[in-house]
Formats: C-alpha cells, structure tokens, sequence
C-alpha cells in the first residue's frame, strides 16, 4: 500500500519504520524529504485527511446530505480559507518549494494507492488532488479561535437582562486565587469544535534541576478525545533538518518535538484573536452580499446568501448562532495573510533559545504559549501571536462597538509581548493560564490556574527530577481545589446534627472523608465527591445557570461561586439531600474508573446502526477536568466517556540525542482495523514511551522495517 517506485523524489529515500508504524525518514535532499512526509501523512491518514479538508471547505453536506447544510453555512459564513490566496502570494519561494513537494508526496499516495480508506466508500468520495491551498485553508481551520466556542454557546444568553453581570463573571472567574490549605484562603459543531478546541500543559528545567544535567522538556498537549490521533509522530533526516516530533496531519512541519540543538513544547495561549462587531443600524442595509453553493448528498443544490461588513462576515445570520435582533460581524486575524509554515520550519532548524524566539515573530495563529530548552542549557517561554492593538478594558459585553478605535492594521507580534528566560527557579511551566499582571490585553477566557500551581508544586518541591520522575507529573490526578471542596462539604454536613444514617449513607461519607483528593480510576472518594457535587449544583445552580457555566472554561469553579453565595441555611439542607441522592446512587464497589470512561471511537462512530463498528474502547481511566492527566468530563452521576484532554505525551532530555519519548492515545494508523490503531493505548495508561531517535545508527538498529522510495 506504499508505492516504492516512480515516485516524485529526486534521489532514493529510506524511510525505517519501528513496530508502531513510526517512520524514521531518510532523504538527501529537503525536497525529497517533504515529498516523503506527504506520502507518510497520506498513507497513514488519509481518510482523515479527506475529511478534515472538506469540513474545512465548508462541505460537509456533501457527505451526510441535508443535516450537514447548517454546519456549512457556519462554516462558509467564517470562510477560514479566506486569506489563503494572500499568504501564497507572499510566501518565500523556500517555503513554498517545500510546501508543493510535501503536496506532490500527499497526490502521489492519494493517486496510485488502492483500495483506498474506508471512509471513500461510506461518504461516496472521489479522490481529487490536493492543492497548496488545500493545505493552507485546513490549517486555517485548525488555527481558529479558541474563544468561538465561548462565544458560540453564550450568544442565546445575550438578549437575557442580566447578560452583562453574567458576562462578567465568565470572563473573570479563570483569574481567582486557586483554593489551597492555606489559613485564611478561601464548550460550534463538533467536527469543527474537535480541530479547534486546544488546552495543554508543558514545561522545561534548566540543567540545575535535572538528573542528567541537561535541559529537559515536557509536554502533553489536550485535544479533543477520537480516532484518529490527532497527532503523528515522525522522525527526519535531510540536510537541512534533523527532527523528532509531533505533527498534525497535513501540515508540513514538526509542532512539537526535537531536534539536535533544541526541543520545543508549547499550550494554547486562548488569545482573543477575534472580536464580535456590532454592526450599527444605519449599515445592516448597505451590508454586502456573497453567495455560496452547497452539493447535497441525496439532494438538491442549495444556495444560501452570506453577508459581508466592513469587519467581516456577519455570524448572527446563521441560525444556530442567531442572538434575537443583534447583527454581529466576526473580525478575526485569520483572515488577514500570515505565514506560520516559515515560521515552523525556521523553529524547526533553530540552534538555540535566541533562533527559536526569532523564528516565531512570525507566528500569527493560533496563539501559543511556546516554551524551549536548547544544549548549551538555557530555557525560555514566549508568546507566539499576532494581536490587535485594543485600546482601553473589555466591555461588558462579548461584542464591542465598531468606534472601539482598536488598531488591526499593525498588530502587535512575539517580539512585543512578555518572554522568559532562565529563571532563577531552574524552571518554567504553562498551562493555559491568564497572563501575567501587566501584560496587554491578551485575550478574556482562561483556565484556572489550578494545573500551572500544581506543576509549579511539583517542580519546586524536588531537587533534580529524572525520567520517572516528569513521567510520573504526566500521569498526575490530584486536585487541590476539590480536596478543599470536599472539606468544606464535609463541614456543611455537620453529620452529628444529621441524626440517623443508614449503612450506605455511612459508607458513603467514609468513602468521602477519606478521600485523598486524587482522581485515580480505583478511587472510590474520588467517585462520591463527583458524584456529591453533581447532585449539589442540580439542587442550588439553575439550569440556566449551568448551562451558561457550561461553555466557559472554569465550569467547576463558576458552580461553586453559586454554592459559597447560596444562603446558609438553604445550602446546608441542600447538601444533606445532595447527600442522600447521591448515597442511593453508588453501589458498595464502585469506583472512579467504573463511571469515569476512556472510550475511542471514530467521528462516524456518531452514525446510527453502523455506528457501533467504529467503537473501539471502553476502558476504566483516572484524571478529570482540572488534573494534570485531563480527561475532562461533564459533572453528572451517570457512566460517561471523556470528550477531551491528554492525547500524546512528549518528554526530550537535552542530555543525549536519542533521549526522545512520546506516546499517543491511540496509534499511528487511521485505517479501522490496523493493528497501529490502538496499539499505543496500553502505553499510554502505564505512562510508557516510544523512543523516537535522532541518531541515525540508532534508528537503523532499532527501526527494523525498511522502504526504499525511488525516483
């Protein structure tokens, strides 16, 4: 299923392949190298390929038939493809020479390989060339604004009378002091959601703080929990790059990873790369018009009208996203040209902290937290993001009035926004926190600090860490905050004022007394205080209530703001009822893992009928929502499947070139059916690592498959 001969490369090439289906790819030239990453990605993923690419076109129809018209007029409306034709035309030829090999790898595959991938047959596709455009409109789409789907969820709030107290608590809820022990401390369509939503923790420790000596770097980055991965990893050889990482499928270059000077990690930085306009009165009637045309599987041609202002396409027209009589236009970076291809592949060849840092000036969207260690030992934190010059504080709305007076024109980058460089700590992480104090506006929606105190504990709390040691933080399930909670809860009960309990209800608060504030998938505490707390927040937070919280990134935080203002008395009676529902609810031997799932399935696992052949998990799991190992999870008493969090690990110590370990949720393949599927899963769950080398020795005595592509 892999052509060896006749392929587009100017000299021969060795990909050696280890028992993972993971390529170390050798090539004498950088084009052939490009070449060969594109055959790779379509070998492997093809099917996901073809179906990401039309979800990014806004087609979507094309392949479910009518139900799939909504979801593409959102997607036309946000026309993320829009700047592509700008950023080809100024692309360096370089970057565009790698661009149209790794092109020419991806049609060659796509065009000589038979069968092709299951997903063909079920949507009725015909392989059609892929284009540099193709490539730059799907990572458009992967680089869209996080705080979408903020925005998305709250619009049907906007017209309620306290709209703007509610908004204000939203946007600040993400920047409250972590609860401690301290004294005195008191969620757009799921396709499109699953390419954009992004979270991630990532850190690196100067030399001074590990075991070896050598600068040292963890990531693991949160995604959307599905089959395919959302991740490759690849190893490459050519005369310009030498690399180990991790890729996203279709895109040319190396996200996170390692090479021979530097390794590099990073989270999402939530930047407010977008804002709602208001568009005034005066101008709804001279708005713009542009129409697009739908091909419906098993149906008619549509054509819908969309909208134009002045600051872009007017989001309020698709019904979905309909906010009573208000006309908002979406403004957004992605739409004006940025060339994050040429940054990636300079980061990707960089030296040293200096190169690395110089490399992502150019980096517009989306905005990341990037975070490096280089040989000579030095280490750093940057933000990778071009933003709009905003005058003055947020509204108390979440969209502004065009007279805002922000300037878009000369945004600011890299270079103008706070960096880091070798603490005095030895070390820094990140976690999808606010900014630091200080900073210009960066963006509204944040996660709690909750995961960057807890890395920033572990990590001053240790001399020199080793392997083990960060392997260890990794697979980390302890929640500071719902210990206190749970605390709290306890002393609320006030228990000897409760009178009679029954033997289960007995049980029950022991298992939450005892509770050590770890979401292990034994942990039957870990369990009753969900549990507890679901029953709670249905008893004191109305639906409307949970439902707005629902879409913010702090939703356990938000609800219990809601259970600390409740009224004493009220609350106390709520928890000893909250108490009993949930005591009914548990039997004598449940745990954590017993409700709180690891289940992989394909998106087409959605389908009825035919669903059930693209299921392919259901495995107990720990972590939660705010723990290190995220799987998050909606607060409910019911079995569930996490929808998001840690996909794939990565760990590079700077001491040796072949000290590289990384491990997918999932596998390499997307084929249903391959062995490399979910061959990475049980490594997962035990914190093991696949060596990914960059020795070229090392991979020949270690990668014991070998293919050989020839001109």
């Amino acid at each position: 299923m892999l052509p060896r001969t006749g392929l587009p490369v100017e000299k021969p090439v060795a990909i050696r392949w280890n028992r993972h289906q993971v390529p170390f790819i050798e090539a004498q030239t950088d084009h052939d190298l490009a070449v060969a990453l594109g055959i790779v990605h379509a070998h492997l993923r093809l099917g996901q390929l073809e179906l990401m690419r039309r979800i990014a076109q806004g087609r979507v129809s094309e392949l479910i038939g009518s139900s799939g018209v909504a979801v593409d007029q959102l997607l036309r409306t946000l026309d993320v493809g829009r700047a592509v034709p700008a950023i080809l035309a100024a692309m360096p030829q370089a970057t565009r020479a790698w661009l149209d090999a790794f092109v020419r790898g991806l049609n060659h595959q796509l065009m000589h390989v038979r069968p092709l991938p299951p997903e063909f047959d079920l949507f009725d596709l015909r392989p059609e060339p892929w284009s540099p455009t193709d490539i730059l409109t799907l990572g458009r789409l992967v680089s869209a604004d996080v705080n979408w789907i903020v925005w998305f969820q709250l619009l049907r709030f906007r017209r309620d009378h306290d709209w703007p107290q509610l908004w204000r608590k939203l946007v600040a809820v993400d920047s409250l002091t972590c609860w401690t022990n301290e004294p005195g401390a008191a969620l757009l369509p799921a396709a499109a959601a699953a390419a954009i939503r992004s979270g991630s923790n990532s850190f690196v420790m100067a030399p001074s703080r590990s075991a070896t000596g050598a600068a040292l770097i963890a990531s693991d980055p949160h995604l959307s929990i599905v089959l395919p991965n959302a991740w490759l990893l690849v190893a490459c050889r050519s005369p310009s790059y030498q690399a180990a990482g991790l890729m996203l499928p279709g895109l040319p270059f190396i996200a996170l990873g390692r090479n021979p000077w530097i390794a590099w990690g990073g989270t999402s930085l939530h930047a407010a790369s977008s804002d709602l306009v208001a568009v005034p009165a005066d101008d709804v009637p001279r708005l713009a018009q542009r129409e697009v045309e739908l091909a419906v599987r098993w149906g008619r041609r549509r054509r819908l009208q969309i909208r134009e202002s002045q600051w872009g396409p007017v989001v309020t027209d698709v019904p979905i996203l309909a906010a009573g009589n208000a006309t908002l236009a979406l403004r957004w970076m992605g739409h004006r040209p940025s060339d994050e291809i040429t940054a990636m592949l300079a980061a990707n060849r960089a030296r040293n902290w200096s190169e690395f840092r110089a490399a992502l000036d150019g980096f517009a969207l989306p905005g990341q937290t990037m975070l490096c260690a280089d040989s000579s030992g030095r280490i750093g934190r940057l933000m990778a993001v071009h933003l709009p010059r905003r005058r003055g504080a947020p509204s108390d709305d979440m969209a502004i009035q065009p007279e805002s007076g922000d300037d878009w024109d000369a945004p600011m980058t890299s270079a103008e926004l706070p960096c880091i460089a070798d603490p005095p700590s030895g070390f820094i992480t990140s976690a999808n926190e606010r900014p630091p104090e200080g900073s210009p506006f960066v963006g509204r929606h944040f996660s709690p600090p909750d995961r960057k105190q807890r890395l920033d504990h572990l990590l001053a709390g240790a001399d020199r860490l080793s392997f083990d040691d960060v392997a260890r933080i990794q697979r980390d399930t302890h929640w500071e905050a719902a210990l206190v909670q749970c605390r709290q809860l306890l002393a609320w009960l006030d228990v000897p004022a409760m009178g009679f309990l029954n033997a289960r209800q007995r049980r029950f608060l022991g298992a939450v007394a005892s509770w050590d504030g770890r979401y292990e998938a034994t942990s039957q505490g870990a369990l009753a205080f969900e549990v507890l707390c679901h029953n709670l927040a249905r008893l004191l937070v109305s639906e409307r209530h949970r439902a707005a919280y629902g879409a913010a990134w702090a939703t356990r935080r938000l609800i219990w703001d809601d259970v600390l203002a409740a009224d004493p008395r009220q609350r106390q009676r709520a928890v000893r009822h909250a108490l009993r529902r949930a005591a009914r609810a548990i039997g004598a031997r449940e745990t954590w893992g017993s409700r709180h799932r690891l289940r992989l399935a394909h998106p087409l696992a959605r389908l009825p009928v035919f669903g059930r052949a693209w299921r392919c998990t259901d495995l107990p799991v720990g972590g939660g929502n705010d723990t290190l190992m995220k799987t998050a999870h909606a607060l409910t008493d019911r079995r569930h499947g996490t929808s998001y969090g840690s996909v794939a690990r990565h760990i590079s110590d700077l001491s040796d070139l072949d000290r590289n370990y990384f491990a997918l949720l999932g596998g390499q393949d997307g084929w249903l059916g391959s062995t490399t599927l979910l061959d990475q899963v049980p490594h997962w769950r035990r914190g093991e690592y696949i060596v990914l080398p960059l020795r070229p020795e090392t991979a020949h005595a270690t990668f014991q498959h070998r293919t050989d592509l020839a001109p």
